[in-house]
């Protein structure tokens, strides 16, 4: 079974590599060039770009690039899983299955499943870890569709940008929501909704919105002690490592992983971002 995700699961480029899964990179326009994220840029040099002014964009996956792959996939006969970043946050998902249904036409026995992750950064990544761990436990196609799915539906999205700016500009939120940022060194806090990233609530001072984080995980989690949890940060690893204290003492969980939001993500969120992502149920 082949395995597809996107850049947008924030996992580094050496995961897709070890673990056979095929990278569909999204992409990032920079200084009129255009970047295929994770192969041809790397996440530091967009923060730097935006420290120096400067407003990346980003696009989907092309529809070649789906194309090709899905023909790949169509001729070698063996089942194919992708799990795609938020509709809600990107056209990928659609133009994926748009391409599917193309090649569908003169493959009819191609053997696709396309999952909509409604998720972003590492909890899409966490999706993507579980599947690798599926399959090479020898589960088919429709059970780790199922299960993923599943765990889809549970996974919990917290996170707190230094500026809501960036995120209004790229229409990832709402003109108004991003005004209560900035002033009075307020640090707005986020979830995902139904693929949608949504403000919550604000807080003043960075150990403020860090405690208030932990205090929903408290009361969202499922069993954090036996989970592992992920936390992504756009070029902080110093409030990465603080959270993952914090974190630490309260629920001394199974694991925790860290790394940088990537070059897509990071062109929308801005430098200073930190985001915590696990289970509000687990499966038993």
């Amino acid at each position: 079974m082949k395995l597809f995700a996107d850049s947008a699961c924030d996992l580094p480029k050496s995961f897709f590599e070890e673990n056979d899964v095929t990278l569909l990179p999204l992409h990032v326009l920079l200084d009129d060039n255009d970047y295929e994220d994770l192969l041809a840029i790397e996440a530091k040099e967009v923060y730097d770009a935006i420290r120096n002014g400067k407003h990346p964009k980003t696009s989907q996956v092309s529809p070649e690039f789906f194309l090709e792959k899905w023909k790949e996939l169509a001729e070698i006969g063996e089942d194919g899983l992708y799990i795609a970043f938020s509709s809600e946050l990107s056209g990928t998902y659609n133009t994926a299955v748009m391409m599917k249904d193309q090649v569908k036409e003169t493959n009819p026995n191609m053997n696709l499943v396309i999952i909509d992750s409604k998720c972003a950064s590492l909890g899409y990544g966490l999706l993507v870890k579980e599947a690798v761990r599926l399959r090479d436990e020898g589960d088919d196609v429709r059970t780790i569709e199922r299960k993923i799915r599943s765990m889809a539906a549970h996974m919990e999205h917290l996170f707190t940008v230094e500026d809501l700016d960036y995120l209004a500009k790229g229409g990832r939120v709402s003109k108004a929501s991003a005004f209560i940022g900035g002033l009075l060194n307020i640090k707005p806090l986020l979830h995902v909704e139904g693929g949608k990233l949504v403000p919550i609530e604000k807080h003043r001072g960075r150990k403020k919105v860090l405690r208030r984080i932990t205090e929903l995980m408290a009361e969202r989690g499922d069993h954090l002690g036996e989970q592992t949890i992920a936390i992504s940060h756009a070029d902080d690893e110093s409030i990465a490592l603080e959270l993952k204290g914090l974190i630490d003492e309260l629920f001394r969980p199974k694991s925790i992983e860290i790394h940088m939001i990537g070059p897509t993500i990071g062109s929308h969120t801005g430098p200073g971002t930190v985001s915590v992502f696990f289970l509000n149920k687990l499966s038993k």
